[in-house]
């Protein structure tokens, strides 16, 4: 039987630690599940699913292991805000019950009052705060032992039940102050809730431009009815939950558009920076099209919807953006290996620690358990789990927030190591707006116009175009049939009367002239009928790019298929000192696939013939008014269609690596310094838990400072 494969992505709520991810995870992937991908910092899993599980055993599954599956929820502002309010409330709760204990225990240090002295008054003012402590820390530690990867609050949770018996154990048989570490436990589990809260904010700051775009959906619209007798329109405002395609809508000025759709009547100017960010309003009329969650900030406008839901643009770039940050890149690979073994890793050195400094350096035996204890408290696994993944919801969401949509964490730290970047001309470092500077053919001039708006009518690429726009007003198109394009040719069709025709560039025409300076040749039953010179400019932007990457010693070229002549001087203008004209899609994807495996090289185009050059690159980089194919096939997508964008991208891809570094090396560091202090009793198990509770919280500042560092 053929298994039938589905995507699912699902909210887990309860994961306290990167290594619950792991655990759910390994789970999941022992299920038979395929591309499973489980997010600590985003709080959701996907996995492709198969005919061998069912859906509901997989929930089952994760709940069975304690944590708490829920649908995906929708991208807008209540469902963002709702289901954290609870989850917060718990957790500071907790925090500020286990202070209002603790802070009289460590007051007993300080102050000589002879009641905080007192042995039961501090197990009474401990007791609560382990009880709080072994619920929160214990629940999450017997989740984890489930899943076979033991999480940090394993060490949390065994170092505080340590210190409570043994203090519990002074306290039954009077042993006397020595034996009293009251104070110890209660300050661990307060400092490390403390911890917990800073961090579980911190994370959300990372992940908060996928929550900004979601806020830009509308909850209402203003729907158009029409009264089927009188033909009158009323206006209801209805939830754009139930939008539906081909409704209409009226917006007014400063309403955000409901859905995708196109403008019926009026005319305004709408905000898109949202999807762009390009703050200039974009100016819509009859038959332009809309994106949801835009403002219009001018006018009065009604709108058709053209789509609705998941599919509208900016459905599409939230989800986009979720699998590019569940999609970790290959540096983090090493941090989940080590974070998968190193709680085990960390008992043994803390029964070592102990063994060690009671059987063979003769030190006490009160003075062993700390250290042990010292050593449980302060190692810290979640700081090299969040490393990447805080580092990547932030740099992934500036990237967003700037239109520009990297497709996943792989394809980030590909670019932050490019050095040499490819360009396309036509429509990439020009502007793709032709217009016709001449045409001759032998044909009469209506019939020629006639076959060229018959052909290019059918073709996305720019030069086409151009060709319909120019010719539509005025001619007729002849009707054509057996349609289809030629990559790197043309485009050929036949008419009613079995007429064959080809228009396309002069690879169809080389052996009927050698004049090779034309743009667009015509052919009429394989004989040349004509052709056409058209007009392009260089993007405004195209130099300030090229600049920026020689700046940053990354090395340019000029791939074209068009003519020499027109390559020649583009290159010249933009400084570009390598370039190649008259080159086949064939060609093309060689020169790339030879250039990439010599250095990380990055493809910029917008045609359908760059289609295979782009998926060839080590990374292959689309405007967004690009051909769908190409879109399809790029790696990154410049929303806005500005090439200073290329420049942004490059810059927050190598910011965002050097970020996950920076992390990586800290938690590394950190745990190789401070278990070695532990160990040697050089840190005092409260001293430890301050250390690990906040290890966290610098590596997710760190992360936090890509959304407003200057790149």
């Amino acid at each position: 039987m053929t298994e039938v494969s589905t995507i699912h992505r699902v909210g887990i709520e309860g994961m306290d630690c990167n290594n619950c991810a792991i655990g759910i995870k390994r789970f999941l992937e022992k299920k038979g599940l395929q591309n499973v991908d489980v997010s600590f910092a985003n709080a959701e899993a996907s996995f492709e699913m198969n005919n061998a599980v069912t859906y509901e055993e997989v929930v089952a599954g994760i709940e069975n292991l304690g944590y708490h599956v829920v649908e995906e929820p929708d991208e807008t502002t209540d469902a963002e805000a709702q289901p954290e309010a609870v989850t917060w409330s718990d957790l500071e709760w907790k925090l500020l019950l286990c202070a209002v204990f603790t802070l009289p225990l460590l007051l007993s240090m300080f102050l000589p009052f002879e009641i905080l002295h007192n042995s039961a008054v501090q197990m009474l003012l401990c007791l609560p705060v382990f009880i709080i402590g072994a619920d929160h820390f214990g629940t999450s530690a017997l989740k984890s032992l489930k899943t076979g990867v033991p999480n940090m609050d394993v060490l949390i949770i065994m170092g505080t039940t340590a210190a409570f018996i043994y203090s519990l154990i002074g306290f039954a048989f009077g042993l006397g102050h020595n034996y009293m570490f009251w104070e110890t436990a209660a300050t661990i589990i307060t400092l490390v809730l403390t911890g917990n809260v800073i961090e579980r904010r911190s994370v959300r700051q990372t992940g908060s431009a996928i929550r900004e775009l979601g806020k830009l959906q509308p909850a209402m619209a203003k729907r158009i009815k029409i009264d089927p007798v009188t033909g009158h329109e009323s206006i209801e405002e209805v939830s754009t939950k139930s939008v539906r395609t081909g409704q209409v809508f009226l917006v007014n000025t400063g309403d955000r558009i409901p859905t995708d759709g196109i403008v019926i009547w009026g005319s305004g100017g709408a905000n898109e920076a949202m999807m762009t960010g390009e703050s200039l309003m974009v100016e819509k009329g009859e038959g332009s099209a809309l994106i949801g969650g835009s403002v219009l900030e001018t006018g009065s406008i009604k709108m058709r919807a053209t789509k609705v839901g998941k599919d509208t643009a900016l459905a599409q770039i939230i989800e986009l953006v979720k699998r590019a940050q569940a999609n970790q890149p290959p540096i983090h690979k090493l941090a989940d290996r080590i974070s998968a073994i190193f709680v085990p890793l960390v008992l043994l050195i803390a029964i070592a620690t102990f063994a060690g400094a009671y059987f063979y350096f003769n030190i006490g035996f009160k003075q062993a358990i700390l250290n042990s204890i010292a050593v449980l408290v302060i190692s810290c696994p979640c700081a090299m789990g969040l490393a990447t993944p805080t580092a990547l919801m932030a740099g992934l969401g500036r990237a967003a927030k700037n239109g520009i949509l990297i497709k996943s964490g792989t394809v980030l730290e590909t670019m932050a190591k490019v050095s040499t970047v490819v360009f396309d001309k036509t429509g990439t470092l020009t502007t793709g707006h032709f217009s016709i500077k001449s045409m001759k053919s032998d044909l009469p001039d209506f019939e020629f116009k006639a076959i060229l708006l018959g052909l290019e009518r059918y073709s996305a690429h720019p030069l086409a175009t151009a060709i319909v726009r120019a010719l539509e007003k005025d001619h007729k198109p002849l009707p054509m049939f057996e349609v289809r394009e030629m990559k790197g040719m043309g485009i050929m069709g036949k008419d009613t009367d079995g007429n064959t025709y080809m228009a396309g560039s002069y690879n169809i025409a080389d052996e009927f002239t050698d004049d090779n300076t034309h743009n667009v040749y015509v052919l009429k039953n394989g004989k040349l009928a004509g052709w056409l010179d058209m007009e392009d400019e260089l993007r405004p932007d195209a130099a300030d790019a090229v600049e920026y990457l020689h700046k940053h010693h990354i090395k340019t070229l000029l791939l074209s298929g068009d003519h020499a002549d027109k390559t020649t001087e583009a290159a010249r203008k933009l400084g570009i000192t390598e370039y190649y004209a008259n080159r086949l899609p064939k060609e093309k994807l060689d020169m790339i696939e030879t250039l990439s495996k010599n250095s990380y090289t990055a493809m910029v185009g917008d045609g359908i013939n760059d289609a295979p050059a782009l998926a060839k690159a080590s990374v292959g980089i689309a405007l967004s008014n690009a051909s769908q194919v190409a879109i399809d096939s790029a790696d990154v997508v410049l929303l806005n269609s500005n090439l200073h964008s290329l420049g942004n991208a490059l810059g927050i891809c190598r910011h965002t690596v050097l970020t996950i570094k920076q992390n990586l090396f800290w938690a590394f560091f950190y745990n190789m310094l401070a278990i070695p202090l532990a160990a040697t009793g050089l840190l005092s198990p409260m001293i430890a838990a301050l250390a690990m509770a906040f290890s966290d919280v610098i590596v997710i500042g760190n992360s936090i400072r890509l959304k407003t560092k200057k790149l």
